[in-house]
């Protein structure tokens, strides 16, 4: 028995249509039976950045720096927008759950399970520029105690407005990655690896991380990095035109 909810049910549904209209077709039935079952209603598409979004993010982001937004919040940001990473996943990373030289980060407890991720230079480089507050583990550190940084949602508020969108969550900088990805050419399967959905447990070795998969992320996260550069380059050539 399937189960997964609405979206697996509908699924199943249009499935079991197409069999028994083939058996009707066939001559074997003489009603239909599934005959007027309501279809469950689809999820509306999903929102993701275009590429002149994410350029006018990147225009926003080094405006909302240069004017004195709070950097952790903006690491943060950027993190989700070069990895595909979950909200929640983003801003709890700890500094010893990154390894760089391998190209990617163990995740003791994700929506999946643990598991290991991949994560490109850019990403990386974001990462490490981090400054460290002594005795707090996280990448992004609070500076009220020792837990993370979990106000990212209010910040990439004041980008979007800054930049003028609408409609954009942290889910948006996922779906936008893996939208991405897809322009690239790589295929579903790949990016539902990117994104934690496929099977990547912490008991593989992590020597072995696909490769494959490794240089996906990377040419995703640099197409990312690149178009949020394009941005920023922007803001300064308005500011030297003025």
């Amino acid at each position: 028995m399937a189960t997964g909810g609405p979206g697996v049910a509908g699924r199943c549904l249009g499935t079991l249509q197409a069999i028994i209209g083939h058996a009707k077709h066939k001559g074997l039935l003489e009603v239909h039976p599934t005959l007027g079952a309501k279809k469950l209603a689809s999820k509306k598409k999903t929102r993701r950045l275009s590429v002149a979004e994410i350029e006018m993010m990147g225009k926003a982001i080094a405006h909302a720096e240069a004017s004195g937004e709070n950097p952790v919040a903006l690491g943060v940001l950027r993190t989700l927008l070069l990895t595909g990473y979950r909200r929640e996943e983003g801003q709890a990373m700890r500094r010893s759950w990154l390894h760089p030289d391998a190209g990617y980060v163990a995740f003791p407890d994700t929506k999946g399970g643990a598991q290991i991720r991949a994560i490109g230079p850019a990403a990386v480089r974001v990462l490490q520029d981090q400054a460290e507050i002594a005795g707090n583990p996280h990448l992004f550190p609070s500076t009220i105690g020792d837990g993370p940084f979990t106000a990212v949602s209010e910040c990439l508020r004041r980008v979007c407005v800054l930049a003028g969108i609408e409609g954009v969550t942290p889910h948006t900088l996922r779906h936008t990655f893996g939208s991405v990805a897809g322009d690239l050419g790589f295929s579903e399967l790949t990016i539902r690896a990117m994104l934690g959905h496929a099977s990547q447990n912490v008991t593989q070795d992590y020597v072995h991380i696909d490769e494959a998969l490794k240089l996906a992320v990377r040419r995703t996260s640099d197409e990312i990095e690149r178009l949020l550069a394009s941005g920023a380059a922007k803001l300064g050539t308005m500011r030297h035109a003025a």
